[in-house]
């Protein structure tokens, strides 16, 4: 049995010989003789089964990553299916260049594609027992060039490139090398392969190989540095160094013997390149926006704008794909000068919370609609630097303008944060702001003559029909001393329910409230273009979800005198060649609100921060936080005290703050009798904590930006004529 056994593996070995000799013969007759038959199997035997097969090679586009940058130009992350850089040729080591060709193909510079000399020496290697390859590195050039191919189409190459190829794969691998020599320089060829090459699940080619193992630049690799890479390509996983150190030394000395056998070293340099350690520096890759080096949720929002608009494919797959795979570099309109402080501060705020408060700021530039900064006190990742982690994204739309799912929380409770809208409505109307209203009635029942053109609000207020018609209590102040008649402007900046119900009661029109909230970009937390329903009579108190950042934008309209422009977060979209192929310009809308109208909303929401809710907004000594320069803002508190808010504005930004309960139930997580960064409170209030952090955060900020005076109203804005 030993003896036919035997006879049998050298039959087997003898045939392998024949159908190697088949191969190279196909290949001659294929390019030498096109009318000759080779007599080798009826699949592969012909000359003409040779012809058939493709000989031009398509060269698309290497797979190559994809930047998504900040306002000034510095990095926020990155983004790939394959962390590629490529270089040009004169940018790689010689060390490479040689330590690759001594390994692999030493032939390289003196075969046409195909290496007849290394197929015989490969096959009788073979034979004796040794396994070793007869791919040339045109033909592997090749073969990665192939699969790169499937995987622009969104195919899954993994068999493809680590099957089993059928003689056939091998013979058109072939005739594609042997062509593409005709075409192209053997230095082009080599250094589309170190390009192409895979080397770790970090690192395509030679310039992510070298920032990955050793935090150089290929051009820098020194000659042990070049052999270990060169010796990895063989088996990525077998001579990884980081999981197999010892497999890696070993055949990166193996590399280093050849070099000096083929005569690129000589012995001094190859004993000293030996003596030398692994001396790996990792530097590891950061794939995505969980990774992003700042602004993670930011950078998860521009994701999702790219993803959901048609100019970039037809499908969210298409899009994903030239994301992730053609080295798009995408402008943002983030400004780090903002950015490091807003993060700083929400961090500072509630950063390591057991209760996990959330806290949030975002903010527009009036006039422009771009987003300058966003920032919340948690982390996409566990061991991320906080206890509190999260894919949501507290400040935007649970879904953006296309419905397709953000991540977004789906904005929170804004409380008096809504009032300046109902505000905005009155002064429409040409109302002043210092008329008296009668801020002591609270009664509103189902039945209350509301003057209204657009149909009948919805809701009432009315202890009376609480039992037997399901409608609110009667409406309720923070304090009891304030049912009685005031001024609109006293009702803003004291922030009294009833004078906000007596406001909209006095309007000519109460459908102007939900026409100013239209004019105001205001819409529901949940997205899909859901207008904020101000028809709804509880709504006027804050009580839908409206995101931190439609908050913002709102106030930004007032900074703007009126001018609305919608959030932008993208300035440039470039492809991989430079080429602007995309990019989100300002889109606004001037008196959207009438002019005068916003000033005199900012007249009132400066009177917040010197006399009203805002002067609360304290430090940790007592003493109450000015900015120092002209501001306005309004607070917000719902009515669990779980969702507290300020938003704020200079001439030149407008932010929002939040704190609360960001996730779960507003209505279970109360804001009473809680303690925060070790201080306890019996209440939360916008002006308590949420005010602090927007004060802290713009002092900081505001003089990278316009912060000079607001334009005055007009005088029949503030007091009525005399006579009326």
């Amino acid at each position: 049995m030993a003896i036919l056994s035997s006879t049998a593996k050298a039959l087997g070995k003898f045939l392998a010989f024949l159908a190697v000799s088949a191969i190279c013969g196909v290949l001659v007759a294929g390019f030498m003789m096109p009318a000759a038959v080779v007599t080798w199997g009826a699949a592969y035997g012909s000359a003409s089964f040779f012809d058939s097969l493709p000989s031009e090679l398509t060269i698309n586009p290497l797979s190559t990553v994809t930047k998504v940058l900040a306002g000034d130009g510095s990095m926020i992350g990155t983004l790939y299916s394959e962390n590629r850089t490529p270089v040009p040729f004169d940018r790689m080591s010689p060390n490479i260049k040689n330590a690759i060709i001594a390994i692999e193909d030493y032939r390289f510079y003196e075969h046409g594609g195909v290496d007849t000399t290394g197929i015989l020496r490969a096959l009788a290697a073979n034979i004796r027992g040794d396994r070793q390859g007869a791919s040339t590195i045109t033909q592997q050039y090749v073969a990665n060039v192939l699969k790169e191919n499937l995987v622009a189409q969104g195919a899954d190459a993994s068999a493809e490139i680590n099957g089993q190829k059928t003689i056939g794969d091998k013979l058109r691998e072939m005739k594609l090398a042997i062509s593409l020599e005709k075409q192209v320089s053997k230095d082009q060829i080599l250094a589309g392969y170190l390009n192409i090459v895979f080397f770790s699940t970090n690192a395509y080619g030679i310039e992510a190989a070298s920032q990955y193992f050793f935090s150089v630049s290929a051009k820098d690799l020194t000659l042990p540095q070049a052999a270990l890479l060169a010796g990895i390509v063989n088996g990525p996983s077998v001579f990884d160094p980081v999981a197999h150190p010892d497999n890696s030394l070993a055949r990166r000395n193996l590399v280093l013997d050849t070099m000096m056998q083929r005569g690129y070293i000589d012995q001094k340099q190859h004993d000293d390149a030996v003596k030398v350690p692994l001396q790996l520096k990792l530097n590891p890759p950061r794939q995505g926006c969980a990774y992003a080096v700042q602004a993670q949720y930011f950078c998860d929002y521009v994701l999702h704008q790219i993803l959901n608009d048609p100019a970039y494919g037809s499908t969210t797959n298409d899009r994903l794909q030239r994301v992730l795979q053609r080295g798009l570099t995408i402008k943002t309109t983030i400004d780090p000068r903002l950015q490091g402080p807003a993060q700083a501060q929400v961090d500072g705020t509630a950063g390591a919370n057991p209760d996990k408060w959330g806290t949030a700021l975002v903010t527009i530039q009036p006039g422009t609609g771009k987003i300058l900064a966003m920032a919340q006190n948690t982390r996409m990742l566990p061991g991320q630097g906080l206890n509190f982690v999260t894919s949501y994204n507290f400040n935007i739309d649970r879904t953006d303008a296309n419905g397709n799912d953000l991540g977004g929380s789906g904005g929170m409770q804004p409380g008096s944060a809504m009032k300046p809208t109902t505000l905005t409505a009155w002064l429409s109307e040409g109302k002043p702001t210092n008329q008296i209203v009668n801020a002591a009635q609270r009664v509103y029942p189902l039945n209350y003559p509301w003057r209204s053109t657009c149909g009948r609000p919805v809701g009432a207020f009315d202890d009376a029909e609480v039992v037997s018609l399901g409608t609110s209590p009667s409406l309720q102040n923070d304090e009891p001393q304030w049912y009685r008649p005031m001024s609109v402007r006293e009702g803003v900046y004291q922030s009294i329910n009833t004078a906000t119900f007596a406001s909209a009661a006095g309007l000519n029109d109460f459908c102007d409230i939900q026409r100013a909230a239209d004019a105001l970009g205001m819409h529901n937390g949940e997205g899909h273009g859901q207008r904020a329903d101000m028809m709804t009579l509880g709504d006027l108190l804050g009580g839908l979800n409206i995101s931190p950042l439609t908050m913002a934008n709102e106030y930004a309209t007032f900074a703007a005198n009126g001018t609305y422009c919608a959030p932008i977060s993208i300035t440039e979209v470039d492809d991989a060649q430079g080429k602007k192929i995309g990019g989100q310009s300002p889109s606004c809308t001037p008196n959207a609100v009438k002019p005068d109208v916003a000033k005199a909303v900012t007249n009132v929401l400066q009177d917040v921060l010197t006399k009203g809710s805002g002067y609360n907004i304290k430090d940790d000594a007592g003493h109450t936080i000015y900015l120092g320069v002209p501001d306005a803002a309004k607070t917000g508190t719902n009515q669990f005290n779980s969702e507290t808010w300020l938003i704020g504005y200079t001439r030149g930004l407008s932010t929002a703050s939040y704190f609360g309960e960001a996730l779960g139930n507003p209505e279970e997580h109360l804001g009473r009798n809680v303690f925060v960064n070790g201080r306890y409170w019996p209440v939360i209030d916008g002006a308590y904590i949420a005010g602090p952090q927007w004060a802290y955060y713009m002092q900081k900020v505001l003089g990278l930006y316009d912060h000079g005076s607001f334009d005055p109203p007009p005088p029949s804005l503030i007091d009525a004529p005399k006579g009326k």
